[in-house]
Order: C-alpha cells, then sequence, then structure tokens
C-alpha cells in the first residue's frame, strides 16, 4: 500500500472515530435509575441575599474560599497557583457566584431534623469568630469551624484544609442536647449555570477531535466514570444508590468534586433548575440517628482544583479518570506518567514531548520498519510497474497478473504498510488525547515564542512545519493511486491538515513536527539499505 494512500488511510479511520465518539457521547444508553428520589431535593438557593449573612475568606497556600455564613457553602475558589490567563499574575477562579454566572459548592444536613431540610424556609445562619482565616507559614493544617445553634442541637460545620492540598475535609460536628433524638443525613451538591457568559474564554485548542467536555460526571459501584452533559440533566433526574462512588462537574483542566463517605449507602442524583438555565449534581449520604445527649460527626471531600492525576488518585478511587484521555485511558496515563518523569529531568515540557515522542517511535520501530520497508520496496518497484502498464495496454487483467508476479519475486506485500498503521493508531490517539488534556501542560513554556504548550501557536508556524514535513513525507512516497479524485484529495491533504492544526495546542503540534521528522529520517534510511542491495536494478526474467 503506497503511503499517500496510508495517509489518507489514516485520516479516514482518525475522523471515523471521532465521528463515533461524538455519536456515542449523544447518543449512548443513559444509566439505568435504580430508585426515585423519595423526598424533596435540597432546592435552598444559598446565592440568595440574607441581609444578616456575610462572607469569609478561607486560605490556604493553594486555595482561596469565599464561605457565605447563610448555609455555609463555597461561593467563591480561587486557585492560587494557577493564573486565570498567562502571564496575568491573577489566580484561576473555579467557583463562582455572579449575577450571570453561577457555580458553587453547596452542602447541608436534611432530613426530618435537618437544618438545610428544603420544607424550611430558611438555611442555617453559621456564626464564625473571625472574617479571614489563613494557613500560617510552618502550619500544615487548617481548621474553621462555623457554628449554629437551634433547639439545644449545636451544628459546627468544619472546613479543613492542607497545605499543597486541593482536597477538603468538610464536616458536620452535631451536639444533640434537646429532649429528643434526631435523624439527619449530609448531602453535598454543585451547582452551574449550564450557559456560559459571553466574555468566557475557553481553554485550551479546539480542533478535529480536541473537543473539550463541560459537564457533570459521576463514578458508582457498578460504574467506574461516566460522563453525565448538561444535556442529560435536562432529559433525565439521575438517581442511583451506591456504596462507593462521587460526583464532580469537569471543564477542561479543572474539577469540582464531592466525594462522600465510602462506608454508607449514598444517593447520586441530578436535577435541572431555573426553567432548565442551571444544572446540579449532587449527593446524599445515609440518615444518622443522634440521641439525646449524644455527639456525632458526618463527613464528605470537596476537591478543588487542578485534574492532577496523581492527587485524584490519593482523594478517591477512580477520581483520576476525571482526565479526559477516552477510551485509551488505560494507555494515555502511562505515557503521561512516563512524560512527568521525563520532565523531572529536562524540566522542560516541550523537550520531554520530543524525548517521548522518540521513545514512542523508538518503540515501535519494528512495525514501522515492516511498514516503511513496504512503501520503500513499492516505490523502487514504480519504473518496472509502469513499464508493465505501457506493454500491455489496456489489458488490465494481463497487467494485473504480471503486477502480482513482479511483488511474488520482489517478496513484496502490496498491503504491507496497513496492518502496521491500523496497529500504531491507539498509540497516535491515546497521545493525541493525553497531551490535549494534560494540565501541567497549560502555560507551560517551550522555546522562542511558544510560551503556552496548551495553546495554539499565535504565528502559527508551527502549524506549517507540520504541514511542510507532512508534504516532505508525501512526496519522498510511492503512490499506486489512478483515479483523479484520489489524486486530488491526497494533494490537499497537507494543506487540509495544516488547517486543522492551527488551532490545535502547541504541544500536539511539536509532538506531530517530531513524529513526521522521523518518518522522514526512517524512510531515507530504509530507502538507502534497499539502493544498495540493488533491488531497483533488478530485472524481470
Amino acid at each position: 500500500m503506497a503511503a499517500k494512500r496510508n495517509i489518507l488511510l489514516i485520516a479516514f479511520l482518525t475522523v471515523s472515530f471521532l465521528i463515533w465518539q461524538a455519536w456515542e457521547r449523544d447518543h449512548a444508553p443513559k444509566p439505568k435509575i435504580e430508585n426515585q428520589l423519595t423526598e424533596q431535593i435540597i432546592n435552598n438557593d444559598s446565592v440568595s441575599v440574607n441581609t444578616t449573612a456575610k462572607s469569609i475568606t478561607i486560605k490556604s497556600d493553594v486555595l482561596s474560599l469565599k464561605v457565605n455564613t447563610y448555609g455555609g457553602d463555597v461561593q467563591s475558589a480561587e486557585l492560587l497557583k494557577y493564573d486565570q490567563s498567562l502571564d496575568s499574575h491573577t489566580p484561576f477562579q473555579l467557583l463562582t457566584a455572579k449575577p450571570d454566572f453561577v457555580y458553587i459548592a453547596e452542602s447541608g444536613l436534611t432530613g426530618n431534623d435537618g437544618p438545610d431540610n428544603a420544607n424550611k424556609a430558611s438555611r442555617p445562619l453559621y456564626q464564625t469568630q473571625q472574617d479571614e482565616y489563613v494557613l500560617a507559614d510552618g502550619q500544615n493544617e487548617l481548621r474553621v469551624p462555623l457554628t449554629y445553634v437551634k433547639d439545644g442541637i449545636t451544628y459546627t460545620k468544619v472546613y479543613t484544609l492542607k497545605r499543597g492540598d486541593y482536597a477538603i475535609d468538610v464536616s458536620y460536628e452535631i451536639n444533640n442536647q434537646s429532649a429528643a433524638p434526631i435523624e439527619v443525613a449530609m448531602y453535598g451538591q454543585l451547582k452551574q449555570t449550564i450557559d456560559l457568559p459571553h466574555d468566557a474564554v475557553s481553554e485550551g485548542g479546539s480542533g478535529l477531535g480536541l473537543s473539550v467536555f463541560r459537564g457533570a460526571a459521576y463514578s458508582s459501584s457498578s460504574t467506574n466514570y461516566s460522563k453525565y452533559s448538561f444535556d442529560d440533566i435536562k432529559d433525565e433526574n439521575l438517581s442511583i444508590k451506591t456504596q462507593t462512588g462521587w460526583i464532580a462537574m469537569l471543564q477542561h483542566y479543572f474539577a469540582s468534586a464531592w466525594i462522600p463517605t465510602q462506608d454508607q449507602e449514598n444517593l447520586l442524583y441530578t436535577r435541572a433548575t431555573n426553567n432548565n438555565t442551571q444544572a446540579t449534581v449532587g449527593f446524599r449520604g445515609e440518615y444518622t440517628t443522634i440521641a439525646s445527649g449524644a455527639q456525632q460527626t458526618i463527613k464528605a471531600k470537596l476537591w478543588l482544583g487542578p485534574e492532577l492525576q496523581n492527587e485524584l488518585q490519593q482523594t478517591a478511587q477512580h477520581l483520576d479518570l476525571i482526565v479526559d484521555y477516552g477510551w485509551l485511558w488505560f494507555l494515555s496515563q502511562p505515557l503521561f506518567h512516563l512524560l512527568k518523569l521525563i520532565q523531572g529531568f529536562v524540566s522542560n515540557w516541550g523537550v520531554a514531548i520530543i524525548i517521548i515522542t522518540f521513545i514512542v517511535r523508538g518503540i515501535l520501530f519494528p512495525l514501522t520498519r515492516t511498514q516503511y520497508r513496504s512503501l520503500a520496496k513499492m516505490k523502487l518497484l514504480q519504473p518496472r510497474l509502469q513499464a508493465l502498464k505501457e506493454r500491455y495496454g489496456d489489458d488490465h487483467k494481463k497487467v494485473g497478473q504480471e503486477t502480482m508476479e513482479l511483488y511474488r519475486q520482489e517478496k513484496v506485500n502490496p498491503l504491507g504498510g496497513c496492518l502496521p498503521v491500523i496497529i500504531q493508531m491507539p498509540i497516535f490517539l491515546s497521545l493525541f488525547y493525553m497531551l490535549g488534556n494534560t494540565v501541567e501542560l497549560r502555560h507551560a513554556p517551550f522555546m522562542l515564542w511558544i510560551n503556552d504548550l496548551s495553546a495554539q501557536d499565535p504565528y502559527y508556524i508551527l502549524p506549517l512545519i507540520m504541514g511542510l514535513t507532512m508534504y516532505l513525507i508525501q512526496k519522498m512516497s510511492p503512490t499506486t493511486v489512478t483515479d483523479p479524485m484520489q489524486q486530488k484529495i491526497m494533494t490537499f491533504m497537507p494543506v487540509i491538515f495544516t488547517v486543522f492544526f492551527l488551532w490545535f495546542p502547541s504541544g500536539l503540534v511539536v509532538y506531530y513536527i517530531v513524529s513526521n521528522l522521523f518518518t522522514i529520517v526512517q524512510q531515507r534510511i530504509i530507502y538507502w539499505e534497499l539502493e544498495k542491495k540493488g533491488l531497483h536494478e533488478r530485472k524481470k526474467k
């Protein structure tokens, strides 16, 4: 098979795969609903203004939170180690409560005796001793209590932040000094406006196949990881009982997630509110009975931060799967760990991409060698194949017979280039998704004018270089394509791919440039070896 046809094959298979993947996202069966909610879902509006409420600030070395004392919900979260945009020196804001856009993390106690029960007219108004809490130098943990007392019951909602950690412990310490037992259950939910504001800036590239998912996700006892889009939430409320699991809201590079206690049965749910303009995903834990005079602590974890695989994995089982590597995650994850290991030595993510490209291509060398030897032999046989066509003219049957005899004599398999291409596709696709969804590449500089490997080349130089390398590969490779339409498609393939790559993240383009250069050198070496053996000088006997 000629290289030009291989390029068309790769393009066709890639596009077909991406179309199938998009169809799956839109038409995949929804999770079976195991039970319906038997209570009124908490629907208090924590964004509502309470005249006596206030907002307190909680700061660690990596997070800055704003917590509303009315309900004790997180209404703002800034990631202090990540800029909003390149060199802006403004922390990235994950959670916010603005008039035109809401993205908050709510939690409370529901049940007949829960202060956050939706049947009650209001939510608890917590009291705090300070308006600002800051993790001090040398301090590894910051504990912030919010207290609410009613009917002899003291509810203490505690946020615990740890140094360098994006996982927050959220607990309720309940002291029941009333005359009767009480029954409560903790819930946590993430609420977000479905439509982004007009001035929102998307992260990363948006080229062919590099779609960025924004929506909900969950994990349960029966499902390690599943997305649940905003459209899914509008169509059908999720309602799943599970012993383990979590719920999350995802976007490119960053996520929020509630991880309930894993030794109880939790209910995972979604709903759309405000005329389908807001989406909520949440959990509700088991009901706990607290006797009169007794104390009980109920807790969960809240993740607010970047999609860092190691940290996510340590926070909850399967939480690292929110790093969207698609169905090839089992290949992308080890490739990422290898990339991170290399970066630890070279201290440059762009150089690490170059090195991992050579490593991957080196591992695949036996396959690619078979492919390129077949292509090289096809190229060297082109003069003799052309001579057969001229000799037998319109006798296509004779031309076909003589061509197959020539292949047999020279031990050339015309399909020899196909199988290696198909086998290599999962590797290349896993690298594609890994490089396009790794937060470590966000705002990571390479060299010269490339200051952000997650963003497109501002001058489009790298995509043009990629297109040039693709053109050189095409010119070096033989072709047996005679159909004029296919020939035109082949001719314009480098141009088409160059246009796609204009919006790809620079890190991805660097990978493809290095991979193409590797291909060019490899082809030249194989051609030289075969020419040295004199294959092109042998005549049919």
